[in-house]
């Protein structure tokens, strides 16, 4: 039996997967991986999704130069969920999020709002060359 067969993939054939920072514990991102993403996440030691927008894989950090180095790949206690422990290289503070933050999770609810409470470390115009 493989490894990646005690994986519950959905009926799409993907995992959702949340990357956290190693050092920190700050939770970075959430994205979703199918078998060859997961496969190349272990086997290279960086992170490599599987992107439903783009439909394709996606190394993190291809556009951006901000890569996550993995140091550990866990399965939680139902099989359905992968966790990452990364460092995030490419910047310094690093950089996770598209929108030039350290996290995706930068947004708070406040008074039945959502507020931003994480700076912007690098504008994105300066990061991507095309539109996100």
């Amino acid at each position: 039996m493989d490894w990646t067969d005690e994986v519950k993939w959905d009926a799409a054939g993907l995992v959702p997967v949340i990357a956290q920072e190693a050092a920190t514990g700050d939770v970075l991102m959430f994205a979703w991986m199918d078998r060859e993403a997961l496969q190349q996440t272990a086997a290279s030691g960086r992170a490599v999704y599987f992107s439903r927008s783009r439909n394709r894989l996606w190394a993190k950090g291809e556009e951006s130069g901000h890569v996550q180095q993995v140091h550990e790949v866990r399965l939680d206690c139902d099989n359905d969920v992968i966790l990452l422990k990364v460092t995030q290289l490419g910047h310094d503070p690093s950089i996770a999020c598209h929108t030039g933050r350290h996290s995706c999770f930068f947004q708070r609810l406040e008074q039945g709002r959502w507020q931003p409470v994480e700076p912007v470390l690098k504008d994105p115009g300066a990061i991507y060359t095309s539109p996100r």
